[in-house]
């Protein structure tokens, strides 16, 4: 996958974590957001959608939910990943 982050910083060493982050990348890239302006969607600073997209920084479920709803993602992305 294009978007898969390769990094194996903290949160990165299970591999379902990476696709689902991959996909995270994917779905801004086809948006055709910049990762300064999907920060801007989510009211945060563009270090911390660089940091999350290149494993330096691990999401918590709450902010998924708000990334995903910021890209229009559908929560089946979930469905995809095991």
């Amino acid at each position: 996958m294009a978007g898969t982050p390769t990094s194996k910083g903290k949160g990165f060493h299970d591999e379902r974590y990476r696709i689902l982050v991959g996909k995270l990348v994917d779905a801004r890239k086809a948006a055709g957001l910049s990762q300064d302006a999907l920060a801007n969607k989510l009211g945060r600073h563009q270090q911390f959608v660089s940091r999350y997209e290149i494993g330096e920084r691990r999401l918590d479920i709450v902010e998924f939910i708000d990334i995903s709803r910021a890209l229009g993602v559908d929560m089946s992305i979930l469905d995809s990943v095991s």
